[in-house]
């Protein structure tokens, strides 16, 4: 009898596994904060074939994302637990033999099948605790979607407060911000199990979504703040200078990428 399961743990009827096959199908909301930081601290975190962007190399955002989502058979709808988890992560732009990508450099989720399903695509996701705040359209406690809506944001792992920003609506739009707008460009990465340095796989990845929706957007003024840790490398990508906020409602579905690069690895005597 074979096992069965997109990912770990496989059984003999692939119900176990943490995460589903795809398709998988996304709705939220994203509060960006785009700011400039140092230059050579984003050359840095590139892999190697990846150059920086030709214009604004030192612009990168920090999102906060709040997300609902599910399956073809959407089954996690009804079993909110499996289809809801928030994430944040920073984003690059690079080039790659001269098309332009967007960077994931790091991000933290609150879920483990999120985790997972991160590290499959090449997101190197870490847990974290994430709090961003919610838009209302009745009572006082939260912002409105409208002029002068307040939001706050922030994330926490192992208990070091690594980023807090605020936003405030300032106009209605019909983007959501620059740095984050382009094809993902990410590594698949495993160490051998010898332990000896090399890697069992080694990969450089892209992928997009094969169908999207935007929902309302809004631009306005940011102030972040980001923290260090003794874990984590978020506070060496300075904010020098602020440029813009974004608050937007998004959806999309996701199926499959593609491999640009696979390193050649040894074979196994």
């Amino acid at each position: 009898m074979s096992l069965n399961g997109f990912m770990f743990p496989r059984s003999a009827t692939g119900k176990s596994s943490l995460v589903p096959d795809t398709p998988w199908h996304y709705s939220g909301s994203l509060l960006t904060m785009e700011y400039r930081t140092h230059v050579d601290r984003v050359a840095e975190l590139l892999p190697e074939g990846c150059e920086l962007a030709d214009e604004d190399p030192g612009a990168v955002a920090i999102i906060w994302a709040e997300w609902q989502n599910c399956r073809d058979d959407y089954s996690e709808i009804l079993d909110p637990a499996r289809s809801q988890y928030k994430e944040a992560f920073v984003v690059a732009r690079c080039k790659y033999q001269g098309q332009t990508y967007s960077r994931c450099l790091y991000i933290w989720v609150d879920s483990d099948y999120a985790l997972v399903r991160g590290h499959f695509q090449g997101y190197p996701k870490k847990l974290a605790s994430i709090f961003v705040s919610r838009p209302i359209t009745v009572g006082q406690a939260g912002p409105r979607l409208e002029v002068g809506g307040k939001f706050g944001a922030s994330v926490t792992a192992y208990d070091h407060k690594l980023a807090h920003g605020t936003f405030e609506i300032t106009e209605e739009t019909d983007r959501g911000g620059f740095v984050n707008g382009h094809p993902m460009i990410h590594n698949r990465w495993m160490p051998a199990i010898e332990g000896d340095g090399s890697d069992s796989l080694n990969e450089l990845v892209t992928m997009r979504a094969y169908q999207s929706e935007l929902g309302r957007s809004f631009k306005g003024k940011i102030d972040l703040q980001l923290f260090d840790s003794p874990v984590e490398e978020l506070a060496d990508l300075e904010v020098l200078e602020p440029i813009a906020g974004y608050w937007q409602e998004v959806a999309f579905s996701w199926r499959s990428g593609t491999t640009l690069k696979r390193r050649n690895l040894p074979e196994i005597d």
